[in-house]
């Protein structure tokens, strides 16, 4: 369970069976009319039916949240996904460009609502291009893999659309926690401009899940 992120609450249900007495043979004891001949004495008590109860057991859950820490693109391209934190409003990405990072204040892999966001650089000065550079052409129908451990969840892509630097984190609901779950791939595009410390615009690409997690 993750640091900061609420529990969900487990409720189980238990169902008891009373009863005030018991014969000697474990079944509930029933008197007999106080007026009984004794024909009807002589008759065979008829056994008590009891109520049959079932124990009733929570179905075993078939969702599979995970840290994503492999992610595949269209053509099985891969590269290794590490965990990234915001410091001072942004978030740092791994330095090399081979790798990626997963936002860990976004939601794990296959959890039923929320955002996994995944952020990469399209390329570096000093390492080249970037893993995230085929993101430039990624297309809406793509399949992206994502993995953790023993476990992988398929996403199909919905939507890719460039997004204004300065509007990612407010326009775009990139970083956005509610609503059904999807995946959100973060690179840069547009124009180079040194002089304002990078490229204008962010490419940011939306996926939603194939099915559940295995």
């Amino acid at each position: 369970m993750r640091t900061g992120r609420l529990a969900g609450a487990v409720a189980a249900a238990v169902l008891s069976l009373l009863a005030g007495c018991a014969g000697s043979a474990g079944q509930p004891a029933v008197p007999g009319p106080q007026s009984q001949s004794s024909a009807e004495a002589s008759k065979p008590a008829k056994p008590s039916a009891l109520p049959t109860v079932r124990q009733g057991r929570p179905a075993r859950s078939q969702r599979v949240e995970f840290v994503p820490q492999r992610l595949t693109l269209p053509g099985r391209a891969d590269a290794a996904v590490q965990p990234a934190e915001t410091v001072d409003g942004v978030l740092r990405v791994p330095e090399n460009v081979r790798h990626v990072g997963w936002w860990d204040g976004s939601a794990y892999a296959g959890e039923a609502f929320g955002t996994t966001v995944v952020a990469g650089h399209v390329d570096s000065a000093t390492e080249g291009v970037g893993f995230f550079a085929r993101l430039l052409k990624i297309k809406i129908g793509d399949v992206i893999t994502v993995e953790g451990e023993s476990h992988r969840l398929r996403y199909r892509v919905t939507s890719v659309q460039t997004v204004a630097k300065q509007a990612l984190a407010t326009d775009s609901q990139a970083f956005e926690q509610t609503g059904d779950h999807r995946l959100v791939l973060i690179t840069c595009t547009g124009t180079f401009r040194q002089d304002r410390g990078g490229y204008s615009s962010n490419l940011v690409v939306i996926g939603k899940p194939l099915g559940l997690a295995r």
